[in-house]
C-alpha cells in the first residue's frame, strides 16, 4: 500500500505553528527570566529591529551586498561543479588521476582559506565569493558525479544501439537522470554559501549582513545579532522555495513523490 503525500495546506499550518511555539517559548523563558534577556533577547526585540533596520533603509545596502556575494558563489560554483562533475564522470581515466587531487582540495578547511582571499582579493565581493564558491562547488560536483554514474548501463546502451551521439545522450538520458542529484546539492549548498559568504564578511568587509552582525557582536548588542540571523534565514528560505519551484518545473515530467516529506535529500557536507 502506497504511501500518499501530506497536504500542503496542513504541512503549513503546522511548520507555523511550531515556529509560533517556539518564539513563544523563548519569549516566555526570557520574561519569566528562565533566559538571560543580556544573552538571548527576546523575539519580539528581534523582530522589532529587523523592522527599524527595514524602515529606515539601513540594512538594505548591507543586505544588497551579501545577496550578491551568494548569488555569484552559488551560480559560479554550481555550473563549475555541474560541469566538473559530468567531465570526470564521463572520463574514468582523468577521473583517477585528479582523484587525490580533488581530495586534497576538499580537505581544506574553510576558514583557513577565507584570510588567504581577504589578501588576494582584498576586502571587496570577490573574495567573499571565492570562499563561497570552493564550498558551493565540492557539494555540487560530488552529487553531480555520483548521479551520472548512477545512470542505469541498459539505457545508456540501448541508446547508443539506436544510434545516439554523445551529445544525444547527455542531452536525453544523462542530465535527465542526474537532475535529481543535481537538484538535491543546489538545495544543500543555498545554506553553505550563505555561511561562506557570512564568514568572509566576518572576518574583513565594510558592508554585509556579516559585517553587520560582527558589529553589533563587538558591543554586545545581541538584538542586532539575532535580527541580522533573522534576515539571512528569511533570504535562504526565499532562495530555497525558488530552487524548489524550477526543480518541480523541471522535473515535471516525473511522478510526484511519495512519502512523508514529499522528497527526501541527503545532507552533503
Amino acid at each position: 500500500m502506497s504511501e500518499t503525500a501530506p497536504k500542503r495546506g496542513p504541512v503549513l499550518a503546522w511548520r507555523i505553528a511550531l515556529g509560533a511555539a517556539f518564539l513563544l517559548a523563548w519569549q516566555g523563558g526570557v520574561n519569566a527570566k528562565l533566559l538571560d534577556k543580556f544573552f538571548f533577547s527576546r523575539p519580539s526585540d528581534v523582530i522589532a529591529r529587523v523592522w527599524m533596520w527595514i524602515v529606515s533603509g539601513t540594512i538594505w545596502p548591507h543586505l544588497a551586498v551579501t545577496v550578491t556575494e551568494a548569488l555569484l558563489s552559488f551560480t559560479i560554483g554550481a555550473l563549475l561543479g555541474i560541469a566538473g562533475g559530468f567531465l570526470l564522470a564521463r572520463l574514468p581515466w582523468l577521473a583517477a588521476v585528479c582523484d587525490p587531487y580533488v581530495k586534497i582540495a576538499n580537505s581544506l578547511p574553510r576558514v583557513v582559506l577565507a584570510p588567504i582571499f581577504l589578501l588576494w582579493f582584498g576586502l571587496g565581493i570577490w573574495s567573499k565569493v571565492a570562499l563561497g564558491v570552493t564550498v558551493v562547488f565540492f557539494i555540487v560536483f560530488f552529487n553531480t558525479y555520483q548521479g551520472v554514474r548512477e545512470v542505469d548501463p541498459v539505457v545508456l546502451n540501448n541508446a547508443r544501439m539506436l544510434g545516439a551521439s554523445e551529445r544525444q545522450l547527455i542531452r536525453h538520458v544523462l542530465i535527465p537522470s542526474a537532475l535529481t542529484w543535481i537538484f538535491s546539492s543546489l538545495h544543500v549548498s543555498i545554506g553553505f554559501a550563505i555561511i561562506a559568504v557570512v564568514v568572509g564578511e566576518y572576518l574583513g568587509a565594510s558592508k554585509g549582513i556579516g559585517y553587520t552582525i560582527a558589529q553589533a557582536e563587538g558591543v554586545f548588542d545581541t538584538t542586532g545579532v539575532f535580527a541580522g540571523m533573522a534576515i539571512l534565514a528569511a533570504f535562504v528560505l526565499l532562495v530555497g522555495e525558488g530552487v524548489s519551484r524550477l526543480e518541480r518545473w523541471l522535473l515535471r515530467w516525473k511522478p510526484a513523490a511519495h512519502g512523508a516529506g514529499g522528497d527526501s535529500r541527503d545532507n552533503v557536507v
